[in-house]
This record gives structure tokens, C-alpha cells and sequence, in this order.
């Protein structure tokens, strides 16, 4: 039975790699990676000749099962991506868990990672955070997701997002997320590494005010503004609206119903409130 070796590779500077993830990577019968082409740049520089295989994820489901095979056969492999870690909006995760399920030997080898990399130049308290990978590409699903994400309690939230949509992508946190400060980080570890610390308008200026934005990836980390009072009473439900008014005032679930349409008149209708009581009705029955 071989083993597999998740491995992380350098995600700019090729100086980042470490002695543990060469040392695998000379000695396993296969690496697997995305591009062939950008995983021989790295290879070569540190005179590794390793089978390479490309796994990427419009072959990886495909791909599984015969690697699955050639580990059962005995051979050893190495999963990289073409920088940072696997699996983190990368390749990977359906062969990690065949080999969970096939009683494979996995092994992680650490390294860098984007995400890491930039929470830990943002210099915000780090006690929770939430990543998403990268956004919607279509703007009115991107702006719905972010809408949805700033309504949870997570203080913290990070994105990945590409050069050519870097801007787009910060005029939608702008609307959605109502302007909050944001820190955006672009080709991380590499010696023209950028980084804009700000509200969500005033990085998109420097971005806009810079003619190379289109270069390198990004990171994105948002700072959500902290809701008042009435904005998380609107997040409720309709339901816990009219139970939240009963006890509060002590009135009866019509009285309630009243109450609530002429406080949300612009938000919801007689019907939706009315319906919604019906809800609580049979929720109690």
C-alpha cells in the first residue's frame, strides 16, 4: 500500500518551500499538480525529476479512481497545487477522502497558504473568521451571497478573487456589505507584494488609480460593520417578529399581527404577516 503527501509549495517566493516538502518530493514515484508547465518551473529549480501528472479539477473525479489503483499497487504520491496549499480552493479533496475510505496513508506536509498569509498582515484581532473561496462570478449572485454572508455573526470574512475581477468584486462588498473596512492583499511573498488597508471605496480608488491591478491574484479580507440593534431585530423571521411583539407587549397574536404592519408596512404585506402567524399556529399545535 503507498502512501499520499499533501504538500504545500511556495505561493510567490520559491525560497518558501521547506526541506520536508523537497525531500518528498525527490523521493515519491508520482506528483500530482494542476499545470504540469508551472509545477516544472518549481521542480526544476531544485533539480527534482519526479513523474509529474496533472490533476486538476476538470479531471480530478475522472482521475481518482486509477490513483486510487496505483496507491493500493504500492506507489507513493505527492499532491501540490500550482501554489499554497491543496484543497483550499484547490484539487484534492475527493482523492483525500477515497483514500480515507480505502485505508490509504495520508500525510500533510505544511507550508504556505494565501489565506494565513494575508489574515496574518491585516492586523485585525484574529479570534474568528470565515473563508469562501472565490465569489460568484455573475454580479447579482455575488452581491445576494455577500448580502447573506454579512447577515451571519462572523466578524471576519476572507475571499479569493482574480485580477480580472478584482474591482467588480470590491464594488459589490461596497454595496452589500454597506462600505466596510477591508484589507486586500495582491501577489503575496513576490517582490512587487501590494497592500491597501482602508474602506471598500477607497481600496477600489487605489486599485483604479493603479494600472498594473490586473496583474497577480488577491486576497480580500473584510471587517463587517457591527449591526445595530434594529438591524439584527430586521434579520428575524416574520415569525419571531410577532412572538418577539406578543411577549415584549403582552398582547394577543392579533393585536400583534396589527402592530407589525404598520411597524414593517414597507417591508412585508398583511398577507405575509398574517400567513406567518399561521405558521406559528401550527408550530404550537
Amino acid at each position: 500500500m503507498g502512501t499520499l503527501y499533501i504538500v504545500a509549495t511556495p505561493i510567490g517566493n520559491l525560497g518558501d518551500i521547506s526541506k520536508r516538502a523537497l525531500e518528498i518530493l525527490q523521493s515519491v514515484d508520482i506528483i500530482l499538480c494542476e499545470d504540469t508547465r508551472t509545477s516544472s518551473h518549481l521542480l526544476n529549480s531544485y533539480d527534482i525529476k519526479t513523474k509529474l501528472l496533472s490533476y486538476h479539477k476538470f479531471n480530478e473525479e475522472k482521475r481518482t479512481d486509477e490513483l486510487i489503483k496505483e496507491l493500493k499497487s504500492g506507489s507513493n504520491m505527492a499532491l501540490i497545487t500550482d501554489a499554497g496549499t491543496p484543497c483550499i480552493s484547490d484539487p484534492g479533496s475527493i482523492l483525500i477522502h477515497e483514500c480515507i475510505r480505502e485505508n490509504i496513508e495520508i500525510y500533510s506536509i505544511p507550508g504556505p497558504s494565501a489565506l494565513i498569509t494575508a489574515l496574518t498582515l491585516s492586523g485585525l484581532t484574529l479570534n474568528n473568521f470565515a473563508f469562501y473561496g472565490f465569489l460568484e462570478r455573475k454580479a447579482n449572485l455575488r452581491l445576494l451571497k455577500l448580502k447573506e454572508i454579512d447577515k451571519n455573526d462572523i466578524e471576519i470574512v476572507v475571499f479569493y478573487e482574480s485580477p480580472k475581477r478584482i474591482l467588480d468584486t470590491l464594488k459589490s462588498i461596497e454595496e452589500a456589505m454597506l462600505n466596510p473596512y477591508i484589507v486586500v492583499l495582491n501577489d503575496l511573498t513576490k517582490k512587487f507584494e501590494r497592500k491597501y488597508y482602508g474602506l471598500s471605496s477607497e481600496v477600489k480608488e487605489a486599485l483604479e488609480n493603479n494600472s498594473n491591478h490586473e496583474l497577480g491574484e488577491y486576497v480580500i479580507i473584510v471587517l463587517k460593520n457591527k449591526k445595530t440593534n434594529q438591524e439584527v431585530k430586521d434579520e428575524l423571521s416574520l415569525e419571531a417578529i410577532l412572538i418577539d411583539k406578543v411577549i415584549k407587549e403582552k398582547c394577543t397574536m392579533k393585536e400583534a399581527i396589527s402592530k407589525v404592519s404598520v411597524d414593517y408596512k414597507n417591508k412585508y404585506s398583511k398577507n405575509q404577516i398574517y400567513n406567518a402567524s399561521l405558521n406559528i399556529k401550527k408550530l404550537l399545535k
